[in-house]
């Protein structure tokens, strides 16, 4: 194993963490890197060494990292050049060891129309192709994964648009623009084969993970073992993801997915993941071991200490997610300064987190800031358990879909293991769990609790109007809770009594935000002097829904456009969102272009009503 140290950890975030706990469990030394945009991130205290780069898809400064740091291999986490061939063997050259899979195979399963091929040659059953001109298809980037470049179709006349889409989505992402279309099988089941190969020719699978709960392509939460997979089945979809594996020359380890049908008795082969998932602690709890440990020991040339026929899974375990997004703003991208954090603990509750009270929330990176797993005697115990846990994480100043997650997992078909893919998209169309009504109160009482001098409090609050808190009373509006009291904790929270129930909230108080949350749910509170409602506003003006990147301007001042008409497109966090005229009209104040940033709320153009043209001229 010495022949590994320093490892360098070539990626951010939370994996860097996780990774770096392995690495120094093993007696070994750690090295990191660290952008401009994550000065002061946690993941650069977690390693012994940082090194500052540009940017952590640059494989010319990673390698100057390793060279700086002394690092004698190279773990890339995942995403980022995880799976990037091209990476893999430039570090090979450099004389360092890469700690994944050959080169070789990164590129073949790479490769999803290479892969498809590869699965049948191996005997694994495939999705049909989407070439017959029957819809509905999925549009899917030949390269990388995590959701990146993939949309589904309905309609012939939408495929050109959404080619488009993934196209430019993949090359963004992956610097590969190609896509490729297959046949979307509706409501599947999103089952996965964890896999691990040695040097010396050994393959085990360590048995699958349910990630079926998913939105835009992208994973919410995942569970191990799957509930609709018995020992029989688990050894078939074993097998075939151990075929794949041994044709395809692998080392390390790595995943096979399959979508199935409801039951899983049919499934077939959808990608080859050759790098660390980041469900991948699932695995690790019902099956007893470090996959990263795993990972280094493989590298260094060990055998896997592993019998397949000694491998079976012990209790359930869940994984969440925790996004920084708004759930009821559409679940587009949240950004801002962490201002309170507390992480759950007790029975059975791991965290695997990237932050800390501190961390600003950005538009440059992935939106995931944790993941909370919970593991129990049974699938019932740890899905209580992640629940809790949800409730126990206090984030404060940057919104998260922890309470859309609790109500989530409470549902009746997840709890019964009725799942699919497209689940959690209908749960979309319905109402987002409501603001609990005490949060308003809870946040006027703390404030005028931590206002210096202390006494009557008064603010005017942007969709609340006044807020007043005097002798025991809080009134907003014609509301007026009476009775109240707060008192602050040692632990920095505050514990406030409303209704005759005192109950435990976090907070964050300054001139301008007002920030409270308790369970999950969060609220946020700004002065009304601090509104975009100033003298840049516009009649008729649209804002941006969400902090991002103006990706593509279609209009200019002066156009005329058409109800539904795309107008601008942002981008943030490495999702694409279109700003469409809401009715007909002239487009004005218009002063974007390509590359410029907005904050969320920002007005970023008008659209004067007016009659449809008749002539058909529309946006260019």
């Amino acid at each position: 194993m010495d022949q590994l140290a320093p490892v360098l950890i070539a990626n951010r975030g939370e994996i860097v963490v996780r990774i770096a706990r392995t690495v120094h469990g093993l007696g070994l030394t750690s090295a990191g890197v660290i952008t401009p945009a994550d000065a002061g991130a946690l993941h650069a205290d977690a390693v012994d060494v940082a090194v500052p780069v540009s940017s952590y898809l640059d494989p010319a400064e990673l390698l100057r990292a390793a060279r700086a740091a002394g690092a004698r291999s190279v773990h890339p986490g995942y995403g980022f050049l995880s799976e990037n061939a091209a990476f893999a063997r430039a570090v090979i050259d450099a004389g360092l060891i890469w700690i994944g899979p050959p080169p070789e195979a990164i590129e073949l399963m790479g490769d999803k129309a290479r892969a498809k091929d590869a699965a049948r040659a191996a005997e694994v059953p495939v999705v049909p192709s989407g070439e017959d001109g029957m819809f509905p298809v999925l549009v899917k980037a030949v390269a990388g994964g995590g959701g990146k470049g993939m949309r589904v179709v309905r309609r012939a006349d939408a495929l050109a648009d959404a080619t488009a889409a993934a196209a430019r989505e993949a090359q963004a992402a992956f610097g590969d623009g190609r896509v490729m279309v297959e046949r979307y099988i509706e409501r599947p089941r999103h089952i996965e084969i964890q896999v691990l190969a040695d040097r010396h020719g050994a393959v085990v699978h360590l048995g699958e993970r349910e990630c079926s709960l998913q939105r835009r392509h992208q994973k919410v939460v995942e569970e191990a073992p799957s509930p609709v997979v018995d020992p029989a089945l688990r050894e078939r979809l074993g097998a075939g993801a151990a075929a794949l594996t041994r044709a395809c020359g692998y080392e390390g380890v790595g995943t096979v997915e399959f979508i199935a049908t409801s039951d899983a008795r049919e499934f077939y082969f959808l990608e080859m993941n050759t790098r660390l998932q980041v469900e991948h602690p699932v695995t690790e709890l019902v099956y007893g071991v470090d996959l990263v440990e795993l990972q280094l020991r493989i590298a260094a040339g060990q055998p896997i200490a592993l019998r397949q026929d000694e491998l079976a899974p012990t209790g359930h375990a869940v994984e969440a997610r925790l996004y920084a997004e708004d759930p009821a703003g559409g679940f587009l991208p949240a950004t801002g300064v962490i201002r309170a954090y507390r992480e759950p603990g007790g029975a059975g509750i791991r965290v695997d987190s990237g932050v800390r009270a501190g961390t600003e929330i950005g538009t440059s990176y992935d939106p995931m800031l944790a993941k909370v797993i919970a593991h129990g005697p049974d699938r019932a115990t740890a899905l209580r358990r992640l629940r809790r846990a949800l409730a126990e994480f206090e984030l404060v100043g940057v919104r998260t879909n922890a309470a859309f997650t609790r109500a989530l997992l409470a549902r009746d078909d997840v709890r019964a293991g009725a799942q699919d893919t497209g689940l959690l998209e209908r749960v979309l169309a319905e109402a987002p769990p409501p603001t609990p009504e005490d949060l308003l109160p809870a946040a006027a009482l703390v404030a005028a609790g931590t206002a210096t001098p202390a006494g009557p409090w008064r603010r005017k609050l942007v969709d609340h109007g006044e807020v007043r808190v005097q002798a025991g009373q809080v009134s907003a509006g014609e509301r007026v809770w009476d009775g109240v009291a707060m008192r602050l904790g040692a632990d920095g929270a505050a514990r406030v009594r409303i209704g005759g129930v005192e109950r435990r909230y976090a907070f964050y108080v300054s001139d301008e935000e007002i920030s409270i949350a308790r369970d999950g749910h969060q609220l946020e509170l700004h002065t009304a002097r601090s509104s975009f409602d100033g003298e840049g506003a516009l009649i008729d003006s649209l804002q941006a829904p969400m902090p991002g990147t103006v990706l593509i301007v279609r209009v200019a001042d002066g156009d005329t456009v058409a109800k539904g008409d795309v107008l601008l497109v942002l981008e943030s966090m490495k999702m694409e969102l279109s700003i469409t005229a809401p009715h007909a009209g002239t487009v004005d104040g218009l002063h974007l272009k390509p590359g410029d940033r907005v904050a969320r709320g920002q007005p970023v153009l008008a659209v004067h009503a007016e009659e449809a043209p008749h002539d058909g001229h529309r946006a260019r």
